[in-house]
């Protein structure tokens, strides 16, 4: 799918949306890395998985998925040998235990949704390691019951620290030594039991010394009569240490067996976390299910923009059955591109395998490709111009376009010229639907909504305006076209009643009150359908007259006199232009067009209006030819001579 497409209908926010549901990094990530699919088998198959999860929600919202967060790093060490700590082993042992439960969940869903209950069959039930481990590992500990080896060293290593403590606790209470101790108390410093020895009686006090309090004034000491003890309780300490590596060493030799097991519990795991993402997802907005085809048809009923909440208006949308090209007309702020991107996204949801808030009975066809261009997409960057992003998106759509292809095109021939951009969108369209594709378009020029209502395969729609509240409804009817209203919305949003009815007049040559009843808005409104009639009727004349014109020209030529500043017709370009340079030795005249300059025979142009009707007496020329940066050269080379300042003259490009 294009990515500019998926980006400009917001699917990326979507998605941001289901990942809010997932639990596991690796559901989330699967989540980002949707895109939409062009089979219609897969497709119908998402969708089902979508739906089961859905239903078993609805029984049932407690589903026990985990989040495995770091499972996959201690599988990957457990594989290469390395010995997992109790902590580790703990991971894993959840792992089990939320394979157990999901199992059972499942098995209690079957008859609701078989399908994705049935992938619970490929998880592996490991028992024997869940028991071995809950035996072995008891509060993040390996517990005595781990082995009798482990046992019988612990009970040992208990019995000898009783009875260093007793000895100690004889020393405490011996009445040679109590003058010498600092405090009644035993402690233990690095790992060995010692008692508080004042400094200047350690000397005399029998043992050895191992740790000195801060300020120097007590010596921690082991006394003399448990030396042996201490020794004896070292090296079960190191007794106890083999064996608790010697059985952690043992789980993870059989976790790296199960690794295979373990690895497809994951992934079952996290593609459930996937489906059920999706599943809360299409619940959180009373989302459904819907029909595929392939026959490029889309029939939306009440669907809703996913990402405008429950209050956005409904839409009612069809294409692909008595024509594949549905021209949508009406007022700015009227829902036109609102309409655009809620047909287009959902069609993306549903190539996704998603529901979409759409009610039942909706249906949408499988396509190749959906291709947008809506907005202006001006870049200061790129130095692009509205017209000039919309022609890069349309190139690309023309490249693209095919039978099996959606294309969604906003405020067609936008940007420019009205009378070439009217032009432009017509071409635009009919090239596309000469392709094959399906097409949903917005525009605000009257020869367009003609040309949809002359031409076989394509329609109009257009959005509903109120005009007793003079405010949009939102709403799309098919079959019919609407006004853009922009001087009743002007008026409603707080402009000047003179202005618009004094627009109204440069517009349609009438005189029209704007202040007054429901009636007189609706005589308005006719009055504004009437003239864009004859405003079509005209342009139809003028077409005729135009063409009448050229062929006359043709037949008898009449060499101008043309002077710089004139404006001239251009027969070979169909355009008009502005007289740089007069007539040359070779016949030939540059002329400005649309800001470029070119080198036109004379009998290819005639005057369209002369200079002196066009400019004010003594106009300065150059402003009109001449850059900024030359005029300002030319100014300093009059006043006095500057060495290397060059003036660079476009003498205009060979026609």
């Amino acid at each position: 799918m294009n990515q500019y497409t998926m980006n400009i209908l917001e699917f990326d926010k979507v998605i941001e949306e289901i990942k809010n549901y997932a639990m596991t990094e690796r559901a989330r990530q699967m989540i980002a890395e949707l895109q939409p699919y062009k089979d219609i088998d897969i497709i119908n198959t998402a969708m089902n998985e979508t739906t089961e999860a859905a239903a078993m929600l609805a029984v049932n919202s407690s589903v026990p998925l985990i989040s495995m967060e770091g499972i996959a790093a201690i599988l990957a060490k457990a594989d290469k040998e390395m010995v997992l700590v109790p902590e580790e082993l703990n991971t894993c042992l959840t792992l089990l235990e939320g394979v157990k439960r999901v199992r059972k969940y499942m098995d209690s869903m079957q008859s609701i949704g078989p399908g994705i209950a049935a992938y619970a069959l490929s998880m592996y039930d490991l028992s024997g390691l869940e028991e071995e481990i809950r035996r072995c590992i008891v509060n993040g500990r390996v517990d005595d019951r781990a082995s009798s080896e482990l046992s019988r060293i612990r009970k040992r290593s208990m019995i000898t620290e009783d009875r260093i403590k007793q000895k100690l606790n004889e020393i405490l209470r011996s009445p040679a030594c109590k003058d010498m101790l600092q405090d009644s108390i035993i402690s233990s410093r690095n790992g060995r039991y010692v008692v508080p020895v004042r400094r200047q009686d350690m000397k005399k006090f029998p043992g050895q010394a191992v740790d000195m309090s801060s300020t120097g004034s007590t010596v921690f000491m082991e006394p003399a009569a448990i030396a042996k003890l201490q020794t004896e309780l070292d090296l079960l300490v190191i007794e106890e240490r083999n064996e608790v590596y010697r059985i952690l060493a043992d789980l993870s030799r059989q976790v790296k067996e199960h690794h295979r097991q373990m690895n497809i519990n994951m992934e079952a795991m996290v593609n459930y976390d996937f489906i059920f993402a999706k599943a809360k997802y299409s619940r959180s907005m009373d989302m459904k299910p819907v029909s595929l085809n392939r026959s490029n048809k889309i029939l939306i009923r009440q669907g809703r923009h996913p990402l405008l909440g429950p209050n956005a208006v409904p839409l009612d949308l069809a294409i692909g059955e008595d024509y594949r090209a549905l021209i949508i007309t009406g007022p700015n702020t009227g829902g036109k591109t609102v309409a655009l991107k809620t047909a287009g996204l959902l069609a993306l949801m549903v190539q996704s395998g998603l529901h979409v808030p759409a009610a039942e009975g909706s249906e949408f066809a499988v396509f190749s490709g959906i291709l947008a261009d809506i907005g202006d997409g001006q870049s200061i960057e790129q130095s692009l111009s509205t017209f000039s992003s919309h022609v890069k998106n349309i190139q690309t759509i023309l490249k693209t376009c095919g039978p099996s292809t959606l294309v969604i095109m906003d405020e067609l021939g936008a940007g420019t010229d009205p009378a070439e951009g009217r032009g432009f969108a017509i071409a635009v369209l009919e090239e596309v639907f000469a392709r094959g594709a399906s097409i949903i378009a917005t525009t605000h020029f009257g020869e367009i909504k003609e040309y949809a209502l002359n031409t076989p395969g394509f329609e109009n729609g257009c959005m509903a305006f109120d005009i007793k509240t003079l405010r949009p409804l939102y709403k799309l009817q098919i079959g019919s076209w609407g006004n853009s209203s922009a001087f009743l919305i002007a008026l409603r949003l707080g402009i000047n009643r003179h202005i618009i009815e004094r627009a109204h007049e440069f517009t349609y040559g009438e005189k029209v009150s704007y202040d007054g009843s429901y009636d007189q808005y609706t005589e308005v409104m006719a009055v504004q359908d009437e003239c864009q009639q004859l405003i079509m009727e005209q342009h139809r004349q003028d077409e005729y007259y135009k063409q009448k014109e050229k062929r006359e020209r043709s037949r008898q030529y009449v060499k101008p006199d043309l002077k710089r500043g004139d404006r001239v017709y251009i027969s070979n370009m169909e355009h008009t232009g502005i007289v740089c340079e007069e007539e040359n030795s070779r016949g030939e005249v540059v002329v400005m067009v649309m800001g470029k300059k070119y080198s036109i025979n004379h009998k290819r142009l005639t005057l369209h209006i002369d200079r002196e009707d066009l400019y004010p007496e003594n106009y300065d020329m150059d402003i009109l030819f001449e850059t900024k940066e030359n005029r300002k050269k030319r100014k300093i080379m009059g006043k006095h001579h500057i060495e290397g300042l060059i003036i660079e003259q476009d003498k205009g490009k060979e026609d």
